[in-house]
């Protein structure tokens, strides 16, 4: 076969949609697919969603890449790009994700700051039984931290890192996370869109080389009612115009030394908490990860190196200073929760938004913080409704296409509970 192109994007969802193009595309071009594929839900629903224009005759929408965002990918003979989305009448489409990135970091960059972000994944593995039932990957000897065939006894990680090092992802680090099978990925900081494309596609290909393992790799956040949960930890700072971290106080980052900008990000974070759950937690599933205690982002607060704060302040300073946000898991699309969060954050610079105190308690028995994100999905749309100046920060036709989207998701997953509900979402995410 000659080389092909597959060409992808990442969707409201957080699936990823995409053709096989011929070789006559591996230049700076373009792709057509319909519109209004913003208004398919996870159970192929076909719905009148903003900005879809289902009722509008389904037009075209149009994907563009340049010939230098061409990559290897991990199918023999093919290539693969990300790109950006366009109307029919050729404005870039406000329903891209990776529009919404875009806009977030022009945002910064027009007051000198180049956003960084680091991405930790995690997942878990789960295998089909004799009955085509889903069950978790049986990993007798696994640890947290664990590495080596007891954690993953049919080497699929090794599989995962020997292709992510031949195509070039800077991998950080895979181990086994605390509850077997459960694992975690992390690359290295980059430019935010550089950062988030990245995590993207690795995403897809684990779970596509893990699939020829005969696992089904799933970053939902808690597909085993009796494990914990997996999120997705959104790491940020920023470069000056000299190329220094502009979070950076010292050697050391401590919370009684922190600089404006840090305060500044940490109290737009914390105004916008309740709005950003709708956004960057976006399933039914997303809350019974968000529970307190959780070490996840219920509560409404920050600290220092405190795993059970919504944002936490990395004790290395200098070059690697960075904020920590804790409340997003992968069902969110890598884009849109990105862009969120750093939204959220300069708010929280042009607004000079009060910061609360740090927090004191250990996060099990006992929080000061006395607000959190909703209990659920519901609650949480709720809440992102009510946040109109996060929603126009990050795309008002994208918030209400989203917002529209999970109502109707709140509804049909209202009555599904156990399997029925992860089934709803695993294959997808």
């Amino acid at each position: 076969m000659r080389d092909r192109l597959r060409a992808v994007f990442c969707d409201h969802l957080s699936i990823m949609r995409g053709k096989y193009l011929p070789a006559s595309k591996l230049a700076d071009s373009e792709t057509r697919f319909c519109r209004s594929t913003f208004g398919v839900h996870y159970d192929k629903d076909l719905l009148p969603a903003p900005g879809a224009m289902m009722l509008e005759g389904l037009p075209d929408m149009e994907l563009r890449w340049k010939h230098d965002d061409i990559r290897d990918s991990w199918d023999p003979h093919t290539k693969i790009v990300l790109g950006d989305l366009y109307d029919h009448e050729g404005a870039p489409l406000p329903l891209c994700p990776r529009g919404a990135l875009k806009r977030a970091v022009a945002a910064w960059e027009a007051k000198g700051l180049t956003p960084k972000v680091g991405i930790e994944l995690e997942a878990f593995a789960m295998q089909a039984d004799s009955d085509g039932n889903l069950r978790p990957y049986d990993t007798p000897g696994a640890v947290v931290y664990g590495t080596g065939p007891l954690s993953d006894p049919m080497r699929f990680n090794d599989a995962i890192w020997e292709k992510a090092d031949e195509l070039g992802f800077r991998l950080d680090m895979i181990t086994a996370e605390f509850d077997a099978p459960q694992f975690e990925y992390t690359l290295t900081f980059d430019n935010a869109v550089q950062a988030v494309d990245d995590i993207v596609l690795f995403r897809l290909m684990a779970r596509e080389i893990a699939l020829e393992h005969g696992i089904i790799l799933t970053f939902m956040p808690k597909p085993i009612a009796e494990a914990g949960g997996s999120g997705m930890h959104i790491n940020f700072s920023f470069s000056d115009v000299s190329g220094g971290n502009a979070l950076s106080s010292g050697e050391r980052n401590l919370p009684d030394t922190l600089n404006d900008l840090s305060k500044q990000c940490l109290a737009g974070v914390l105004h916008h908490h309740k709005g950003l759950a709708g956004l960057i937690a976006p399933t039914a599933n997303s809350y019974q990860r968000l529970q307190p205690g959780s070490l996840s982002g219920f509560w409404k607060n920050w600290g220092g190196d405190h795993r059970n704060v919504t944002t936490r302040i990395s004790s290395e300073g200098g070059p690697k200073s960075r904020l920590e946000h804790r409340m997003a898991d992968a069902t969110s699309n890598p884009y849109t929760a990105v862009a969120a969060v750093l939204q959220a954050s300069l708010l929280g610079v042009e607004n000079n938004y009060p910061l609360q105190p740090i927090e004191t308690g250990d996060g099990f028995e006992r929080s000061d913080a006395k607000e959190s994100c909703a209990a659920d999905l519901k609650g949480a749309v709720s809440d992102l409704k009510k946040d109109t100046v996060l929603a126009d920060a990050v795309g008002r036709m994208l918030v209400d296409n989203h917002v529209f989207m999970k109502e109707k998701e709140v509804k049909k997953t209202r009555d599904l509970e156990g399997d029925a509900l992860r089934d709803f979402y695993i294959y997808f995410v």
